[in-house]
């Protein structure tokens, strides 16, 4: 009977539009994207019920009285029906649902959205949901198993799903579809369906024709197509019954087909050829009712004979069932058959029939599984579905059939009730997009970006770089299909995948290169597909499917070449260092099991680490692996945190961030492009429901901080120790590159190892005011030696004895040692300077070990001012030295590094070392200084006029005229302090600290500045408080000695600008008896007297830090509480 259809009418504006019957099929439901759902009678009716549910309506569902709604704002909205009365929120998304769906029973509602999200979530309490991920793309439709086991999902990402509902596990895959970026772009919104009843056949429209799928095996049974079809089909529905299959196509053609024989019982084309995107069946009548993408619905009645064939197969099956098994087919039953013995499940599936070798008895069963060509041919599954005789179990067994005798069905497994295997993480390049997607990043990372377009106008590859004086920007054609990329200062890197007739390529653009052919290419070995490429200096490597590593030069050369011990998941590479990470097992419960080697590709190659397990967040796979812009080896999860190799730990790693601190949203993700340590800043990509980022509009980086997760961050204890241990991991790197002969910032190292000792003496000040001086002694530990002496200074003043006197013990003890790590340098040192004779210094890199205990010659450098001046003086000779070599990059570091070859230089030339330390003096505080004032020693000797002009403008107040070390706190101390040489005591210390008599301070003062007339002329100042410091006692007798000179230097300069004078030239008139060596090393008196005062009452010294003076309270308070009571 030939189909009737309708005329369309108007239902909805412009755009995609669903439609479905009520559960008696009483009246129409439809949706569009006017945000309107509308309900009619029929397709007559002039005034249809609409119910606003948004701007947008993307999708709708309704059972049991319930009118689901996917709507423009991301939320799943639940409403009564037909009333229309709000209902409250299901879910919600980040992105735009794009298909939701009922569940058989009407129970739960399953959504599926561009955020690459499933969400199952139960009606009648939302807060139990479950989230189904695994699809890279949008998802396009969703379909529940009419049994409530499985739930089957199509993407934009190509993929067909089928999930398991009870364990939200992925039970299959299909890559069936055209990928694309999202569903406006999709050529087909791939609506599929279950077969109703028993689920045995799902329906999945790809292309031009309908694939069904056996439930269990999974495996394609047919298809269904027909010469009419000339544009993919966007949407297919069951009839109710289950027997027909009807679907619309994107060019307006609708078909039937009875599923059973295969065969097209109904066509039908639009009257104007738009796009079907909604079909429902009626649930009693022979209707279909279907609207198109520009809102109009329309009605299909007397679709073939729906009744009949379900009476006729019905009789069909109540007269061959009984006599399905005979006498004949005890032989079967009892094990003796030919087949292998599993259920008749598995005598379905196969899909050629003549597989099926059946004993003489066995005609009847031929009748079954006719030849597949004949249309005639029936599937007793499918009739026995249809006609519902095998009620809930879909194997087909029937006690009365005898089926409960046989074996199980191959397709079930042994229970098994452990951990199950994680699907292993597939191999990705760090910095790039999805390769499915027709525009998309490649690569980006801190040289540049490389995107790559392949649509139907252009295949095509543009490089861009961030620093233009690299190269310009280059715009590549991509014949080859070029899926893998990295780049760097030098080259461009790219790969493909091998076709039936072309190799998988390595070929890279060498554009650093100076001759005129830049570009080579390698064939990989047949049957061998390079799964993951990378770059270095001067290098490049590729990863194989055959568990190899091989390694090129730039230019071409194949060099080393190494096995892995699992397939490579990604790799990485910066300088001479070369990091793979791959799968070392097979990870359970969601975790991955991967393994890292790291390697040093350079001159002297060696692993650093061998295949070590990668530390992964619980059920988190790798999303990104490289190196800091400093060489770090650093990676991230996909639960956001970031690691990095700590190579003070014994190259161990520690998370230094996570970036789902700083997302705002559940599904919000920041997509890694850069990390460096100096400054601390990880560049990245926000993206909005999102894991990646559009290549259009280009996306924004920001810069987050970097945190380490320790205890107690809130209080002021715990934010101190992850500032300190976080500027000891991010400044790391410099003994590291100093150690391999690289250039380094010097004045980032000084200004590190001054924030880290500032942070330990506010920890110091802490603990002293809590009264924790066991762990006072602990943070000194970790301090440098004239670190602690400000500590033993403090500790002091805080009336703490004990803990005074135990830091002596730790001074002297770390005097001791710094003073035999010097003699072992100096030993060191004149062993190169006897194997490097005849040579030139700087003509081999064998010869020099640049950047060698760097820490230890910064510990140690002298904080005579006199050694300071002149070793700027001899800076600019060891430069010419070393001009000659420009192509040594430890010739290079050397200079900036290291003052060794300075001190070579002056050594030369008859000059005493000034760091060399005799173990015969009596001064255990020899080899120190003051850590806090070597901050910008290194600045001062980068050029000669530089230095000198420092010096002029800021000539230290304090002069030491013996060639004896010492640390300028001291020579400060001792200026206007009891002091002795600094061989005294701790326990010397504190009792000049609790002396109190005004006499016996007055005659240690004198003590203490003969001694240091001796050595420097004295001050205006200085002559003025030493007759005036009874009078200041007298009218304070409670002052110390600090509060003495500060009260000294305030009435000092209430003094007329003569009387100062006349102080200066008394000053002046008492150094003329100075010795003649004193004369030759004495400072230019030429400034002005208030330069000096002023420098004396601001830090005594200018190349003392701030933070490190004594005297002033307001600066101590600044200090962490670094304050003291005054008595």
């Amino acid at each position: 009977m030939p189909s009737t259809q309708k005329p369309m009418r108007y239902g909805h504006t412009e755009g995609h539009t669903d439609v479905f019957f009520n559960d008696t099929g009483s009246c129409i439901v439809t949706c569009g994207s006017d945000g309107d759902v509308r309900i009619w009678e029929n397709l007559d009716d002039d005034d249809p019920k609409s119910i606003n549910v948004g701007e947008k309506a993307f999708s709708c569902a309704l059972k049991n009285g319930r009118l689901i709604t996917a709507v423009s704002n991301n939320a799943v909205q639940i409403h009564t029906f037909p009333e229309g009365a709000p209902d409250g929120i299901l879910t919600r998304f980040t992105m735009h649902v794009n298909h939701v769906t009922f569940s058989p029973d009407g129970t739960k509602v399953a959504a599926g959205s561009s955020d690459f999200m499933i969400k199952v979530v139960e009606v009648t309490n939302s807060s139990k949901q479950k989230t189904f991920r695994g699809h890279d793309a949008p998802v396009l439709s969703l379909s529940f198993d009419p049994k409530d086991v499985y739930l089957a999902s199509a993407s934009c990402d190509g993929s067909v799903r089928v999930w398991n509902l009870a364990d939200q596990t992925c039970t299959k895959s299909w890559l069936l579809l055209q990928k694309c970026n999202d569903v406006i772009d999709a050529k087909s919104i791939c609506r599929l369906a279950w077969q109703p009843g028993t689920g045995k056949l799902l329906a999945v429209p790809v292309d031009k024709a309908v694939e069904l799928f056996r439930r269990e095996t999974w495996d394609s049974q047919f298809n269904l197509s027909d010469a009419s079809i000339t544009q993919p089909l966007n949407v297919v529905v069951w009839s109710p019954c289950g027997q027909f299959l009807a679907a619309g196509s994107v060019d307006g053609n609708i078909v039937v087909w009875n599923v059973e024989t295969q065969q097209c019982i109904e066509r039908m084309k639009h009257e104007k050829k738009y796009s079907i995107c909604g079909l429902a069946w009626h649930p009693k009548y022979k209707q279909i009712a279907y609207t198109d993408t520009e809102g109009n619905l329309g009605l299909l009645e007397n679709i073939g004979d729906v009744e009949k064939p379900h009476d006729k197969v019905a009789s069909a099956v109540a007269k061959d069932y009984n006599d399905l098994f005979d006498g004949d087919d005890d032989d079967y039953l009892n094990g003796d058959m030919i087949e292998p013995p599993s259920s008749p499940k598995t005598g379905e599936n196969e899909d050629d029939a003549d597989d099926l070798m059946q004993p003489p008895g066995h005609t009847r069963r031929a009748v079954i599984h006719d030849d597949d060509d004949d249309d005639n041919s029936l599937d007793i599954g499918l009739i026995k579905a249809s006609s519902g005789l095998l009620g809930k179990d879909d194997d087909g067994d029937d006690e009365t059939g005898g089926f409960s005798a046989l074996p199980p069905s191959s397709t079930q497994q042994p229970f098994y009730d452990g951990p199950m295997p994680t699907p292993r993480q597939k191999p990705f390049q760090s910095g790039s997009t999805p390769v499915h997607l027709m525009h998309r990043f490649m690569v980006w990372n801190s040289v540049g970006i490389i995107r790559c377009y392949n649509d139907e106008q252009d295949n095509a590859i543009d490089i861009e770089f961030h620093d233009t004086s690299v190269h310009h920007a280059t715009h590549l054609p991509n014949s080859l299909s070029h899926t893998m990329a990295d780049l760097s200062t030098e080259a461009i890197l790219l790969a493909c995948e091998s076709t039936e007739e072309l190799a998988s390529k390595l070929h890279c653009i060498h554009f650093g290169s100076w001759d005129a052919n830049k570009e080579w290419t390698v064939d990989m070995p047949k049957d061998e597909e390079i799964e993951a490429i990378c770059l270095g200096q001067g290098w490049a490597a590729c990863a194989t499917t055959a568990l190899l590593v091989r390694v090129f030069t730039v230019g071409g050369v194949q060099k080393e070449i190494f096995s892995l011990p699992g397939p490579v998941v990604s790799m990485a590479g910066h300088g001479e260092q070369l990091m793979v990470v791959y799968h070392r097992g097979t990870g359970f419960d969601g975790d991955q099991c991967l393994g890292v080697q790291l390697m040093e590709l350079g001159m002297k190659k060696r692993q650093i680490l061998h295949g070590d397990p990668l530390s992964l967040t619980r059920k988190s796979y790798l999303v990104w692996v490289g190196f800091s812009a400093e060489g770090t080896p650093c990676y991230v999860d996909s639960e956001g945190i970031v690691q990095m190799l700590n190579r003070g730990l014994g190259n161990t790693w520690i998370p230094v961030c996570n970036t789902r601190e700083h997302c705002k949203g559940k599904y919000d993700h920041y997509w890694v492009v850069g990390i460096h340590e100096n400054p601390q800043q990880l560049r990245c990509i926000p993206c909005k429901g999102a894991r990646f980022p559009p290549t259009l509009p280009r996306p924004a980086v920001v810069i987050l901080p970097f945190k380490l997760p320790y205890c107690q961050v809130e209080t002021e204890k715990g934010q101190m120790e992850e500032q300190y241990w976080r500027s000891v991991v991010f400044h790391s790197h410099v003994d590291y590159l100093s150690k391999n002969g690289y250039e380094f910032d010097e004045n980032a190292k000084n200004q590190a190892v001054k924030e880290q000792q500032e942070l330990l003496m506010k920890l110091f000040a802490l603990s002293c005011k809590l009264e924790r001086e066991f762990r006072c002694v602990e943070l000194a530990d970790l301090m440098t030696h004239n670190v602690v002496n400000l500590a033993i200074k403090y500790a002091s003043r805080s009336r703490r004895l004990n803990l005074a006197q135990r830091l002596s013990e730790l001074a002297v003890e770390k005097a001791s040692e710094l003073a035999a790590a010097q003699e072992d340098e100096e030993e060191e040192e004149d062993f190169r300077q006897h194997s490097n004779a005849g040579y030139s210094s700087s003509a081999t890199k064998w010869g020099q070990l640049p950047g060698r205990n760097v820490q230890q010659d910064q510990e140690v450098e002298d904080a005579e001012e006199i050694d300071a001046c002149e070793e700027a003086e001899e800076t600019p000779e060891v430069h010419k030295e070393k001009e000659p070599n420009s192509f040594s990059k430890s010739v290079t570091s050397a200079e900036v590094t290291t003052p060794k070859p300075a001190l070579v230089a002056s050594s030369s030339r008859g000059r005493v070392n000034p760091f060399k330390v005799s173990p015969s003096k009596k001064d255990p505080v020899a080899p120190s200084v003051n850590i806090l004032d070597n901050m910008t020693k290194y600045s001062k000797k980068t050029s000669s006029s530089g230095s000198r002009a420092v010096n002029k403008q800021n000539p230290p107040v304090i002069k030491p005229l013996t060639p004896k070390p010492k640390t300028k706190q001291v020579l400060a101390a001792s200026f206007f302090q009891a002091r002795t040489a600094a061989s005294n005591s701790g326990e010397k210390i504190v009792e000049q600290r609790e002396q109190k008599a005004g006499n016996e301070s007055q005659e240690a003062k004198v003590t203490a500045q003969e001694n240091t007339e001796n050595r420097r002329p004295k001050t205006g100042f200085q002559m003025w408080l030493e007759e005036n410091r009874a009078n200041i006692l007298t009218d304070n007798p409670d002052l110390n000695e600090a509060e003495v000179i500060k009260e000294g230097m305030s009435r000092f300069r209430m003094l007329t600008s003569e009387e100062r004078m006349v102080w200066t030239e008394k000053a002046r008139g008492g150094s003329i008896g100075d010795s003649a060596e004193d004369k030759k090393r004495k400072r230019p008196t030429a400034e002005e007297d208030e330069v000096k005062k002023s420098q004396e009452q601001k830090s005594e010294d200018t190349n003392v830090s701030k933070k490190s003076k004594p005297l002033d309270p307001s600066t101590n308070n600044r200090l962490s509480s670094f304050a003291f009571k005054q008595s």
